[in-house]
This record gives structure tokens, C-alpha cells and sequence, in this order.
């Protein structure tokens, strides 16, 4: 696909200038896969985890185009996201004015992917604990008919790795606790790598998804396979971050298991008509 100097259909601009003298990056159009990339604090991060992704980019001959969604980042996360944008193809920059949490972030970058034309819609994290090697693998899955692939550390073939046991505990009991309350059958349910169909993201009701932590992953699958969506586990080896905090809490974890009996409780989603 031959790089064009203007912006994918539809995106938003960042709302800063590149530096004078700079010239605009060049991007690909139409943006079909977009990856939504949340930050908070994650500077020293980033640059790496957007240069992952043009690397696995370029050398399958992919168009993905990463979309940055920063919640006013105190460290300058968001000034460096504006840099990228304008030096690195396939890079934009969503601005929100506070931290409102993992959920509202990645509403706003699904809303964001839509208007773009994005066909397929990735989750990622900007810590570099996913690997964008596995990004083809997704979307073989999708072409071969999965609606939605969730990346898998639970089932043969995936794992984590410098994890301490508390949080191995943690993560892969909150998975069975899910499961269980839900009815579900995935193995892992608190993962943060996916990537959705369009049709997907346009049948759920993003205004009413409630959680702000990592409870909105365990949410968005309930959705979709509410909504008979073909939902595929792809194994993935989760490395944990080398570098920054993580941004797990006493506080996420208890919302993710309050808002279980919330979904369990809940009517039946209907799908929403395609826009």
C-alpha cells in the first residue's frame, strides 16, 4: 500500500503542531486495523512499544495504525505521543483532560477507531508486556471468522512471565472467579490484548459499559458473547513491564468482583444497529 501525506478518514487531529520545520509523518489510508494504545505515565515506554509496532508492521506488510490515548499524563507522555504522530507513520494522539480510568480510555479510543473507518479494532498495552509479534496472529483469527480473538495466558501455549506468585494468584483466580459466576467458557477473562471486529464494538452498548478498571475487559467479553458473537482464544506470553509502575489496585480488583454479580444480574444487551 503506497503511504499518503494526509490523515486516515476521519481521524482528529491531536490538536498540537508538529515542531516548525518539521514535516507531517506520512500514514496509510484507509486506517483499517487500529491498535488503541492507553497511557498514563508511560514515557519511557513508548517510543519502544510504537516502534514494535511498525516493525511488525512493515515486515508482514500490515497497515496498523496505532492510536495513543493519553489521560494528561503528568511525565509528558502526551507531548511525546504528539512527537511520534508527526515523525512515525500510522500514528495519532487522543487527548483526554483527566485520568478516568482503563475503561473510559479505551471507550473513547473504540469510539475514535470507528470514526477513523477501523474494521478491526486492537487492545494493547504500552508497557511492552504485549508482544506485537502476535499481532498478525490475531487478525488471521478474525479473517478466518473470529468476531472477537482474546489474547490467552491460560490456556496451552501461553503464559507470564516474572510474575511474583501473589500476582499469578491474583490474576488467574480472578479469571476462574469470572468464569465460574458468568458461565463462560474462555480461560482468560482479565487479559488486556484483544482485537474486535468493527461489528462488534457497533452491537455493544459502549454508553453503558460501567467499569473504569480491568473489570471493563471481563465486561466487554461478557457482552460480546451475550451477543452470540465467535469469540477465539490466541495463546500469548505476557512479559510483565520492566519499566514504570504497574497500575493494578487494592481498588480495581474489588471493582472487578462487584461488577461480576452486576453482569450476572443484568438483562440480556440488545445489539445496536451498525452505524
Amino acid at each position: 500500500m503506497r503511504p499518503v501525506a494526509a490523515a486516515p478518514a476521519g481521524a482528529v487531529p491531536s490538536g498540537r503542531r508538529p515542531a516548525a520545520g518539521r514535516p507531517p509523518a506520512k500514514v496509510y489510508s484507509p486506517a483499517v486495523n487500529v491498535i488503541v494504545l492507553p497511557t498514563y505515565n508511560e514515557r519511557q515506554n513508548l517510543a519502544h512499544a510504537v516502534a514494535r509496532i511498525r516493525e511488525v508492521a512493515d515486515g508482514h506488510g500490515l497497515q496498523l495504525h496505532t492510536l495513543v490515548v493519553d489521560d494528561n499524563s503528568p511525565d509528558g507522555t502526551g507531548e511525546l505521543a504528539d512527537r511520534l504522530a508527526a515523525e512515525v507513520p500510522d500514528v495519532s494522539v487522543l487527548h483526554r483532560p483527566a485520568k478516568e480510568g482503563l475503561g473510559r480510555a479505551y471507550v473513547a479510543g473504540f469510539r475514535r477507531a470507528l470514526e477513523m473507518g477501523a474494521t478491526r479494532v486492537f487492545e494493547m498495552d504500552a508497557d511492552l508486556s504485549h508482544d506485537a509479534t502476535y499481532l498478525p496472529h490475531f487478525l488471521r483469527l478474525i479473517e478466518n471468522g473470529a468476531d472477537l480473538v482474546l489474547g490467552s495466558r491460560y490456556v496451552k501455549g501461553g503464559g507470564v512471565e516474572n510474575w511474583g506468585l501473589a500476582r499469578r494468584l491474583i490474576s488467574r483466580g480472578g479469571c476462574l472467579y469470572a468464569q465460574l459466576v458468568l458461565g463462560l467458557p474462555y480461560r482468560d477473562l482479565t487479559g488486556g490484548y484483544k482485537c474486535f471486529r468493527r461489528e462488534v464494538l457497533e452491537a455493544i452498548d459502549l454508553d453503558a459499559i460501567d467499569t473504569r478498571g480491568y473489570g471493563f475487559q471481563i465486561e466487554m467479553t461478557y457482552r460480546a458473547h451475550q451477543l452470540g458473537f465467535r469469540i477465539v482464544e490466541l495463546p500469548i506470553v505476557f512479559v510483565d513491564r520492566k519499566v514504570g509502575e504497574s497500575k493494578m489496585s487494592r481498588d480495581i480488583v474489588l471493582e472487578a468482583m462487584r461488577n461480576v454479580w452486576k453482569l450476572r444480574s443484568s438483562p440480556p444487551p440488545r445489539r445496536r444497529p451498525a452505524t
